[in-house]
């Protein structure tokens, strides 16, 4: 007998994941080099940690507010303002919520209804996808090309426009492309986006690890302030994934639908953690922000010189700690090359069809490791790729 007899026919909506697969595939694998997951290697820096230390030696151990704690509500909407000139909001406009992963899900089923039409970028993050489909959504791929830094135009989003079409789930820093919207980006779009009354869900979570540009939020575009849904959270800039922390910024009638969800399935994020945020929100950490950001800058200059020396061609990220190395040259498919690139050269990273269907003849690499690893890895890589002949620098 078997219980899958009682699964529900959500549950043939979505299925494992290559990321995870793979990441699995390495842990199981003797002495791999593993390049394949975005986690910062830099501790959570200090004098946050301190903080939720405190808050539980002091016994703020209670329920938080569903919505958060409101002196970290009111750091968010303080440090969009300070580090992004993106004010206008208050702690009626934001959700604390469990990681930036809960936002997701929340955006998903506060706006969609059964068979509205959602966009995702294609290569996008894993997540968006499934969370569309869960919510009773239809994913739509919005296809990004190379060969215009991955970012959205308005001929391509226009083309993907129908008149079911209620959302589009934007990822700037991207997750897996590295590439970024600077300000004249989102106006260009922005028409599009209040003709169509299409509400925009932008994951931030990479701002901070903007390297060569201004940063840019979609909340620059206040004419359509009421269609935004800003979501970010404290894994990357901070270095600070095993807290699970992040929050949405929206409409204050899109919150309260949101947290109305929220109260009945997390009811909110650890206290403690949220304590640490509040220093993390701090202008005592904007140093701790740039110091991680300066090493990524570093990182990511080695890995693509590297990686151009050997003959793949990658383009220069713009923003979060991926490149996103065209592999066409050795002739192999995106799965095949990361399956024989693990157990020829004992080093881990993602196919790009991970991320969608145009991810194929791209392989995704994080840099969020130090610069020893990638150094070992690229040794390894260069070596590996002897066999297929590729002209080299």
């Amino acid at each position: 007998m078997s219980g899958v007899q009682y699964l529900s026919d959500r549950c043939s909506l979505v299925g494992d994941s290559l990321l995870w697969k793979f990441f699995g595939l390495a842990m199981a694998t003797p002495n791999v080099i593993s390049l394949s997951v975005g986690e910062p290697d830099f501790k959570t820096p200090w004098h946050i940690s301190e903080e939720g230390v405190y808050a539980i030696e002091k016994g703020k151990t209670y329920y938080s507010p569903t919505r958060g704690q409101l002196e970290l509500r009111k750091g968010i909407c303080s440090y969009y303002k300070r580090r992004f000139g993106i004010g206008g909001y208050d702690e009626n406009n934001v959700l604390v919520t469990v990681g930036a992963s809960e936002g997701i899900d929340l955006a998903c089923r506060t706006l969609l209804n059964e068979g509205d039409e959602c966009i995702v970028l294609d290569p996008g993050y894993i997540a968006y996808e499934p969370s569309v489909l869960l919510a009773g959504g239809k994913p739509v791929y919005l296809k990004l090309e190379e060969s215009k830094g991955f970012k959205v135009t308005p001929e391509v989003l226009e083309s993907v426009i129908t008149d079911k079409t209620k959302m589009i789930i934007l990822n700037y820093p991207s997750n897996p492309t590295g590439g970024i919207m600077l300000r004249e980006d989102y106006e260009a779009i922005e028409p599009i986006l209040k003709k169509h009354h299409i509400v925009a869900v932008a994951d931030e979570i990479y701002l901070e690890l903007t390297y060569d540009q201004p940063k840019c939020s979609i909340g620059c575009l206040t004419d359509i302030k009421d269609q935004l849904v800003i979501l970010n959270g404290f894994s990357k800039a901070w270095s600070m994934t095993g807290w699970r922390l992040g929050f949405v910024m929206a409409d204050a009638d899109i919150i309260t639908a949101m947290n109305n969800m929220h109260q009945f399935t997390t009811m909110g994020p650890a206290t403690p953690a949220q304590f640490a945020a509040i220093e993390a929100v701090s202008e005592k950490s904007d140093k701790d922000i740039e110091e991680h950001r300066l090493s990524f800058k570093g990182r990511r200059n080695y890995l693509v010189n590297q990686l151009n020396r050997m003959g793949l061609r990658t383009v220069m990220p713009q923003g979060a700690f991926y490149v996103f190395a065209n592999i066409t040259p050795t002739g192999l498919s995106s799965y095949d090359f990361c399956v024989r690139l693990l157990n020829e050269a004992k080093v881990c990273v993602i196919p790009g069809t991970a991320f969608g269907p145009s991810g194929e003849g791209f392989v995704r690499i994080s840099y969020a490791y130090s610069l020893e690893e990638l150094k070992l890895a690229c040794g390894k890589i260069q070596e590996f790729l002897k066999q297929f002949n590729i002209p080299q620098e």
